[in-house]
């Protein structure tokens, strides 16, 4: 049940793309955002508690329909499981970002470029800025952006879904709700907002507890369908300089998949594509790993390694659902 479940909801997703303005959504953020004007009190004991009061009964509510529905009739249970998948799971939550990206930078159009990946980016950093980017940077935040959010939207969502194979929407929930508090009640403040860190503490800590083997399998999904051993390279050699905020093991593993350097540098070429004219390619100054320089066709690259790892961790399911029937 749970493969034909992710496959229905994966078909119905590239059919019909849910809006990011979808009722559901519109309605987790207004309840986050009440709770937040409720309870933060700028300590981590309020955030634990609005993050119980949200999570708890919608993740029960996601696991006990289903098996009231399937009282009346099991299909009623499947129909329910796909549309909460639906809902959690997909691309096309955020993939139009990507592509509007990819094809402002085919036109040359850096302006337009660079005003979408801001907005894509201040989604969860309200302080950046791509007013100074070139096309080599455009390229790079994207496809940062891009790996996060496949791991956040796809991956993270089908390891939730398949462990819980029992309520499979209980998983999918439960994982893509951590996710969105993790983010809301951590942004960076505004300019005229007194910064209340404490609050979103708890939502951070319960994210990376429940994100801590999907963002691993994620990262070893890039590297079997990627460039393995640069991959491994990068994730044991160079995690550890990532950002603290940014998912490090996941965006090393990307960048040696890939063979592109992905995290941002203190100067970068004034070239194109901040392609050094000399050679084809950059040193690592932190090793001896050599990172092809981001250019427009890392965009394609970066879809195609995301598609394999699709691919990759549907096979596993499969041959876990085989498994499980021949037993």
């Amino acid at each position: 049940m749970t493969l034909l479940t992710l496959i229905f909801a994966f078909l119905i997703e590239q059919l019909r793309p849910l809006s990011v303005h979808n009722p559901v959504f519109k309605a987790i953020s207004a309840i986050a955002l009440w709770l937040e004007d409720t309870f933060n009190a700028g300590q981590r004991a309020h955030g634990r508690t609005a993050w119980l009061l949200l999570v708890v009964p919608t993740v029960a509510l996601a696991g006990l329909i289903p098996l009231a529905l399937a009282q009346l009739h099991p299909l009623l249970a499947f129909v329910w499981n796909v549309l909460l998948l639906y809902l959690t799971l997909g691309f096309r939550q955020f993939s139009h970002h990507f592509t509007n990206i990819q094809l402002a930078l085919s036109a040359g159009d850096l302006h337009e470029a660079r005003s979408i990946l801001a907005r894509w980016a201040q989604e969860s950093d309200r302080e950046f800025s791509a007013d100074a980017l070139d096309a080599a940077e455009i390229v790079r935040h994207t496809v940062r952006l891009a790996l996060i959010a496949s791991h956040r939207h796809v991956f993270g969502v089908l390891f939730w879904a398949a462990i819980l194979p029992g309520a499979t929407a209980m998983g999918a929930v439960l994982y893509r709700l951590a996710d969105y508090l993790n983010r809301r009640w951590n942004l960076p403040p505004a300019a005229d907002e007194h910064p209340e860190r404490d609050f979103g503490a708890f939502a951070q800590s319960a994210f990376a507890l429940i994100d801590w083997i999907p963002v691993r399998l994620t990262a070893l999904g890039f590297a079997i369908v990627g460039n393995f051993e640069d991959a491994i390279y990068c994730w044991r050699t160079r995690a550890h300089s990532w950002p603290r905020h940014e998912p490090a093991i996941l965006l090393a593993s990307g960048e040696g998949a890939l063979g592109v350097r992905l995290r941002p540098q203190a100067a970068t070429p004034a070239t194109s594509f901040g392609i050094d004219p000399t050679t084809d390619q950059t040193t690592d100054p932190e090793g001896d790993w050599d990172a092809n320089p981001p250019q427009l066709s890392t965009l394609r690259t970066a879809v195609g390694l995301v598609w394999r790892s699709v691919v990759l961790w549907l096979i596993v399911l499969v041959l876990v659902s085989v498994g499980s029937w021949i037993k």
